[in-house]
């Protein structure tokens, strides 16, 4: 079966008569007329009835025209997207990221990017709700630890680990299941344990909850004024590349695996501008010792 001709059968049904398809595709009518034809010979039934003003399906040009319209568009979308691939990334993109890592790393990153990209308009928004990309007009989001989600897609670029760290000030529980001063993270259920990996061995300590706080930043700020213990990411005590000075790090949770996901709405049509800063930041993480980029989920990602 000859596509082009296909394409020219479906360009003439959506239009309802050869006149309305010639002028929107800028062809002669009697081309289009002409191709049908052909489609119509190679196949050996009759697609359209011709009238004098309009013209009709067959019981067999609607049967094909309902067969072959979707490939047809997933064709014709491939090729677009192929072509897309090949411009350089231009345009606005909106990126939904959370509050800790937008202000310890993407503004340096964006920076980046912009050099990189001076025809992308990439505007960052810094919050801690899952976001609807399609309904809210953004093209990525950075999510940690997402869960699955079949209309998401995405890479994985970058891994952290949560660390048990209290002000130096503070001493040590000698035996396990003590309590502890402790700040922690508002959202979050109140702990009962904190377990950790002090080296080889495997520790454990009872928050006694001082304060709630709605921010990582702020919990890190009230354990360094000696507050108390509290669980952090090692990138938000690494990134200026030292623990500061003034806390102390016991130990790892074993059980908190930290992923972070840069996500999209969909493996179709993906723009160039959009798969730029995926794998931007696949490429500023392989970089770092805190994150190794990973391969692209081939199917159910998270959201």
């Amino acid at each position: 079966m000859d596509l082009s001709a296909l394409a020219d059968f479906h360009l003439v049904v959506a239009h309802g008569s050869l006149g309305l398809a010639s002028r929107s595709s800028g062809r002669p009518k009697a081309t289009l007329s002409r191709r049908i034809m052909a489609l119509e010979h190679s196949l050996g039934v009759r697609l359209l009835e011709r009238g004098a003003r309009s013209l009709r399906l067959t019981e067999e040009g609607r049967a094909l025209y309902e067969r072959t319209h979707e490939p047809l568009a997933d064709i014709a979308e491939a090729a677009q997207s192929v072509t897309a691939r090949l411009a350089p990334p231009r345009g606005r993109l909106r990126v939904s990221a959370p509050v800790l890592f937008s202000h310890t790393l993407l503004g340096g990153l964006a920076a980046r990017f912009a050099r990189l990209y001076p025809q992308v308009l990439l505007e960052i928004t810094a919050e801690d709700r899952t976001v609807d990309l399609v309904a809210e007009g953004y093209d990525v989001a950075v999510r940690v630890n997402p869960q699955p989600d079949a209309l998401l897609v995405g890479r994985c670029f970058a891994r952290d680990e949560m660390l048990l760290v209290a002000p130096s000030s503070l001493a040590r529980p000698s035996a396990d299941g003590q309590p502890v001063p402790a700040v922690v993270l508002a959202r979050n259920a109140s702990p009962v344990l904190w377990r950790y990996e002090d080296g080889p061995v495997l520790r454990s300590i009872a928050p006694q909850e001082r304060l709630r706080l709605s921010s990582l930043i702020m919990v890190r700020d009230a354990v360094l004024a000696g507050t108390g213990a509290a669980v952090l990411p090692r990138l938000l005590l690494a990134h200026s590349g030292a623990v500061p000075d003034g806390l102390a790090v016991w130990g790892r949770l074993a059980d908190r695996p930290v992923e972070m996901w840069a996500l999209h709405a969909s493996r179709r049509l993906v723009s160039a501008r959009v798969a730029a800063f995926v794998q931007f930041l696949c490429d500023a993480f392989a970089e770092r010792e805190l994150a190794q980029g990973v391969p692209e989920r081939t199917s159910g990602a998270p959201t």
